[in-house]
């Protein structure tokens, strides 16, 4: 629970129609099996306690009290477990004498709340309205398992011990309806909602299904368990197959189908509380938020769990910027080449630019930009030759990439054209007092910055723009040089980090590999280049300065931008999660160590970030002071740093 996660779970315990006494002894199995895997918020099916395909059954006196007696011996013999849990049953009310399919929400021995179905289907398969009253503004009190309790159909549970957990319930076909209750819910602040349903199943109507809660989490913002009946229904005319889906904001986190027994997974409530700060549309309130659920109908009550750590199963991407699948990958960076190439098309047209001018290393970072640049000229209908590619050597240049740069414009047909620095820095250098022995920050910067001054001048010449090669992840941490490489006239990769670079860069060399051999070889080759800015002389020809080694691998310093920038996670929170995403990979030390120099650069060099070129968002994060990212150059970090400290007095973490 700490950190914001909450282990949650979706059972479908296998039944026998209208078998009470049964189905009781499985579904407290199923929970206490749930409580030992450290679930703290379980869906069970709906009228899971009598069966869904009990039919007229339900109208039968004999059967209720079953289901009232199954669920007084659920409330005995969990009372000692510390789980919130909605179970499904029918419901009698002697004040209108009506039947309610209800959840039963139950936490360490109490009957918290019963909740009604709202929307009751009398359609197709379906016959509910022969027996079940619609909830709808249901709210009384009734007398069940000899305590008297909410029959209420908009009620939500906050946990006192964790308050951005807030639960709320509907049941099946509630979330089919054209207004489903969990709407409302959300509005009243709830970030997990529960579903207890009984779908049957029919070709094609998982997808359906599936795509219908994680659009609804998405949609709210929130949590969704989603729990469906399964083996034991009746037969008779349908089949169920226990299709359990647990989704957050959009994505699904885990499913199981044609299985009794527990799906689980984590939800982070805190990750959904900060999404939906941020957005300012999400459920605007009108008057103050009390009044708010007042208004809209929703009552509050409240539970409480023990604090504990939760164990992390859900998912967690070592490249979160890049899609795990494959084939996702592939139509992902489609896409991200189509937008970026849009936006450079759009400023080439708009500023009558003649060319587009790129300084090519043989890096990464400008092979990108090229290929970019080279798209944008197809949109426009413009031949290749209207690029002019620059390569500039100086003390640091190898033979490697300089004839990787020369390669690659020639494959991909743009203008190449060498301009040798290494003069014109030396007589720089003269003219400041700067020594050729003294290797230091001058010694590198003043190469970058000469470099952009001969593509500034060189598209001044030519009535051209200047594009951008440095990314995302250069941007997060400030490895550029100010006014030097920072600046162009329109940057390209600025809101692409160092991992969708390369994954970028991969899928291009893929698609080349049919078409064009030599253009498929020579980005490999670049792709296998160390990744360096080539400003201090090479050793024995090869790369001297290879920027992983000082500032820290790109794996783990996108990964921090990721969670620290995109959802806003504590220092903390964001080691947790990569000692649990690439613990095999780097030891805990070396990922707080470089956790803390993400944290430094982050902060020293927002002034780099405030005065940026132009350039498209094609991802769901950019650091440009015109986009997602305001921050003063001279905010302070100590907050921050604090509990990194304290972070290595505490190696349990």
């Amino acid at each position: 629970m700490r950190d914001g996660f909450i282990k949650v779970a979706a059972g479908t315990p296998k039944i026998k129609v209208a078998d009470c006494e049964f189905n009781v002894g499985q579904i407290i199995a199923l929970m206490k099996e749930a409580a030992e895997q450290g679930v703290k918020v379980l869906a069970l099916p709906e009228l899971c306690v009598t069966g869904y395909t009990c039919g007229d059954l339900f109208l039968q006196d004999t059967l209720l009290q079953g289901a009232e007696d199954a669920l007084a011996h659920i409330l005995e013999e969990t009372k000692d477990l510390d789980m919130l849990t909605a179970v499904g049953l029918p419901v009698r009310s002697k004040w209108d004498h009506k039947l309610y399919n209800c959840a039963a929400v139950i936490c360490k021995g109490e009957l918290l709340g019963l909740v009604p179905k709202t929307h009751i289907p009398n359609y197709g398969e379906f016959y509910e309205a022969r027996w079940f009253a619609s909830g709808a503004e249901l709210d009384t009190l009734v007398n069940l398992c000899g305590q008297n309790v909410s029959l209420y159909s908009n009620v939500v549970w906050e946990c006192e011990t964790m308050p951005n957990l807030v639960v709320g319930v509907e049941i099946c076909e509630d979330l089919w309806s054209v207004q489903p209750p969990s709407i409302a819910m959300a509005r009243a602040g709830v970030t997990l909602v529960l579903n207890l349903s009984a779908s049957n199943e029919l070709a094609g109507k998982a997808a359906y299904r599936r795509q219908l809660v994680a659009g609804q989490s998405g949609r709210l913002v929130c949590g969704y368990v989603y729990a469906d009946a399964g083996e034991g229904e009746s037969t008779t005319d349908l089949v169920f197959a226990g299709h359990n889906i647990i989704a957050e904001n959009g994505a699904v986190l885990s499913e199981v189908r044609f299985k009794t027994g527990l799906t689980i997974s984590e939800i982070d409530v805190d990750k959904l509380v900060f999404e939906r700060r941020k957005m300012n549309t999400f459920a605007p309130p009108r008057r103050d938020p009390m009044e708010e659920a007042h208004a809209i109908g929703i009552g509050r009550a409240s539970f409480s769990l023990d604090l504990s750590d939760t164990a992390l199963t859900r998912p967690i991407g070592k490249n979160p910027f890049v899609p795990a699948d494959h084939g996702d990958r592939r139509e992902r960076c489609g896409e991200i080449f189509t937008i970026a190439a849009l936006g450079l098309k759009k400023r080439l047209e708009h500023t009558h630019a003649s060319c587009a001018v790129v300084g090519l290393s043989g890096g990464l970072d400008s092979t990108l930009a090229l290929l970019i640049t080279a798209r944008a000229m197809d949109l426009l209908g413009r031949p290749r030759s209207d690029i002019l590619a620059v390569t500039m050597p100086c003390f640091g240049t190898t033979s490697r990439t300089k004839s990787n740069a020369q390669v690659l414009a020639e494959r991909i047909g743009a203008d190449f054209r060498t301009v040798d620095i290494g003069e014109a820095v030396k007589v720089h250098f003269q003219d400041i007092g700067q020594s050729m022995e003294d290797l230091s920050v001058t010694f590198e910067n003043g190469q970058a910055r000469e470099r952009t001054q001969v593509l500034m001048d060189l598209a001044n010449q030519r009535g051209g723009l200047v594009i951008g090669t440095g990314d995302l992840s250069e941007l997060a941490l400030g490895w550029a040089t100010y006014n030097g490489d920072h600046m162009s006239m329109y940057g390209v990769n600025g809101s692409i980090p160092k991992t969708l670079v390369r994954h970028l860069t991969a899928c291009a060399a893929d698609e080349a590999e049919g078409s064009d051999p030599e253009l498929a070889a020579v980005l490999r080759d670049i792709l296998d280049t160390p990744v360096s800015p080539e400003l201090l002389p090479p050793r024995e020809g090869e790369i001297a300065q290879k920027t992983e080694d000082l500032v820290g691998p790109y794996e783990l310093h996108d990964f921090f931008l990721y969670y620290a920038l995109r959802w806003g996670f504590s220092p903390r929170k964001v080691f947790r999660l990569a000692l649990a995403a690439l613990g095999e990979d780097y030891d805990r030390e070396t990922i707080l160590k470089w956790l803390k120099n993400f944290y430094r650069r982050f902060f020293a060099q927002q002034f780099k970030r405030s005065c940026l070129p132009d350039g498209p968002k094609v991802g769901s994060l950019a650091l440009s002071p015109r986009g997602d990212w305001r921050m003063p150059s001279d905010a302070v970090n100590a907050l921050w740093m604090k509990e990194l400290e304290d972070l290595e007095s505490q190696p349990g973490i």
